[in-house]
C-alpha cells in the first residue's frame, strides 16, 4: 500500500506579506473572509484522501498551532492527522530551519516513523485546487522517482518562479530558479509539440508550483548533501542524476506570497465568475468552524461584495470588498475595493463603555468612514470619519505607523487604533 505523507512548509519570516505577518505565520494569514492560507493545501489533501499531513514552521506560530488544533482533528480509526513540526533543538542539531529542504531534512526523525513510500512537499501560500491522487498516480506510472508539478505561465510571472524545460516525455532537462526580468531564457519556452494547447496568452514557460513528489528514498538520497533549499539546489542537482518528469496542471493556481497577489486573489473571490471557486461541495475548502451567527444587514449597500458570518452591517455601503469574520461596520460607512479581516471577538457593552472613556474607538469601522484600495487587518479599530486611500492617489511605499503602504495598498496592521478624522 502506499503510505504518503504530506508535508506543508510553512516558511520562514514571511517578508513578503509583511505586516499581515508581523504576530502570525504565513499560513496563519487570514484569506477569504473566513480562511486562513494553510486551509487551501490541507484540504486539497483530506479532498485527495491524503490524511497524514505535516505542517513544518519556525516563526511566530502561536496562531497556526491554534488554528489547526481547533480545525482538524480526524477520529481515531482514520489514522490520519495535521500536525505542526516546529523548529526545535535535538542532540543533532540545534539552529533554525535554514531552507525549505533544510527543514524536511531536519525532520527525517518524526517522518521515518509513518514508513513512508513517497513524501509530496505541498507550499503554504498558493491557491489551487488539485486532485493530488492524480499526481501521485502519474508519477507511479511515470517510473519517476521525482515528479515536480508546473504551469505555464508568462514571461512577467517566470522572473519570479523556478522555471524549467521539458522533453515530449515530459522528462525535466533543465531547472533555472528565478531568471529576473532581464535573463535571455529563450530556451526554456514550451516546445510547440509537448504543449501546443497550453501556449495561449502568452503564457509560454513552464513554472515549477512548488509541489513535488518524491520517492522515500529518492528524497533521503536527494538530502544527503548540505543543501538547504529545494527550488535553488537540491531540484537543480537532481537534473541528470534521477528520472524527474513535469506534471502539467492546467487550472487556476496564484501564488499569494505577496501583498499584491494576496490583495487581488482576495477581491477576485467577489466577482461574477471567480478564478477560484468556494463554492464547490465535492471539494470543499475547511477551515474552523466556530459557530457565529448570520450576518446582519442593516439598511445596507453592498454590491459584488463577500460578508463572512457573524458580521453586523448597518446603513453602509459596501463595494468589491471582503467583509470577514465579526465585523461591525457603523452607519454611513463607506467600503470600496477593502479586504477586512474581521475580528477575533465580539466587545461586549462594558468593554464598548471602556472605550469611551478612554476615547478609543470599538473594534470595527465607525460611522462615515470611507475606505477605498486597503487591507484592515484583523481587530482594527477605525474611529468616525476617517479618510482611507481617499484624498491622496500617489502612495508612496513605506511605514508609516500606524499604517503601511506596500505594493501601492493601504494596510492597516492587526491590532492598529486609527482616532477619528483620521486621513490616509
Amino acid at each position: 500500500m502506499t503510505e504518503v505523507l504530506s508535508i506543508v512548509l510553512g516558511g520562514g519570516k514571511g517578508t513578503r506579506l509583511f505586516p499581515l505577518t508581523q504576530s502570525r505565520a504565513k499560513p496563519a494569514v487570514p484569506f477569504g473572509g473566513k480562511y486562513r492560507l494553510v486551509d487551501i493545501p490541507i484540504s486539497n489533501c483530506i479532498n485527495s484522501n491524503l490524511r497524514k499531513i505535516y505542517i513544518l514552521t519556525q516563526f511566530n506560530s502561536a496562531s497556526l498551532h491554534m488554528h489547526v488544533a481547533h480545525t482538524y482533528n480526524f477520529d481515531s480509526f482514520s489514522r490520519g492527522f495535521v500536525e505542526i513540526l516546529a523548529a526545535e533543538q535535538t542532540f543533532e542539531h540545534s539552529g533554525w530551519y535554514e531552507g525549505t529542504a533544510d527543514a524536511v531534512r531536519k525532520n527525517f526523525i518524526h517522518f521515518r516513523t509513518q514508513n513512508p513510500s513517497h513524501y509530496l512537499i505541498l507550499s503554504g501560500d498558493q491557491l489551487y485546487r488539485m486532485d493530488l491522487q492524480e499526481l501521485l498516480r502519474q508519477h507511479k506510472e511515470s517510473g519517476a522517482e521525482v515528479t515536480i508539478a508546473c504551469t505555464a505561465v508568462t514571461r512577467e510571472d517566470a522572473s519570479q518562479l523556478g522555471i524549467l524545460k521539458a522533453n515530449k516525455k515530459n522528462e525535466i532537462t533543465e531547472f533555472l530558479e528565478k531568471p529576473g526580468p532581464v535573463k535571455d531564457i529563450n530556451d526554456f519556452k514550451i516546445p510547440t509539440e509537448l504543449l501546443q494547447d497550453r501556449r495561449t496568452k502568452g503564457k509560454e514557460y513552464l513554472a515549477s508550483m512548488g509541489i513535488y513528489v518524491f520517492d522515500a528514498d529518492a528524497m533521503e538520497s536527494s538530502l544527503d548533501n548540505d543543501f538547504t533549499d529545494f527550488g535553488k539546489e537540491i531540484i537543480p542537482s537532481l537534473i541528470g542524476k534521477k528520472k524527474i518528469n513535469a506534471y502539467i496542471y492546467d487550472g487556476y493556481w496564484e501564488d499569494i506570497g505577496t501583498i499584491k497577489n494576496f490583495y487581488e486573489a482576495n477581491l477576485d473571490l467577489t466577482s461574477l465568475t471567480p478564478k477560484f471557486d468556494f463554492y464547490d461541495e465535492k471539494s470543499p475548502i475547511y477551515t474552523h468552524m466556530r459557530n457565529l451567527p448570520p450576518s446582519k444587514m442593516n439598511f445596507s449597500n453592498m454590491n459584488q461584495s463577500i460578508a463572512a458570518e457573524g458580521c453586523i452591517i448597518t446603513n453602509a455601503s459596501i463595494s468589491n470588498s471582503i467583509v470577514g469574520i465579526r465585523t461591525i461596520i457603523e452607519s454611513g460607512a463607506s467600503l470600496n475595493g477593502v479586504v477586512c479581516m474581521g475580528a477575533d471577538f465580539y466587545e461586549s457593552e462594558e468593554q464598548k463603555r471602556q472605550n469611551a472613556e478612554a476615547r478609543l474607538p470599538d473594534i470595527g469601522i465607525g460611522k462615515g468612514t470611507i475606505v477605498k484600495g486597503a487591507i484592515i487587518d484583523k481587530n482594527a479599530r477605525i474611529g468616525e470619519g476617517c479618510r482611507i486611500g481617499i484624498d491622496d492617489l500617489n502612495r508612496t511605499d513605506g511605514d508609516y505607523g500606524h499604517y503601511h503602504i506596500v505594493d501601492g495598498i493601504i494596510v492597516i496592521p492587526k491590532n492598529a487604533v486609527l482616532y477619528p478624522g483620521t486621513v490616509i
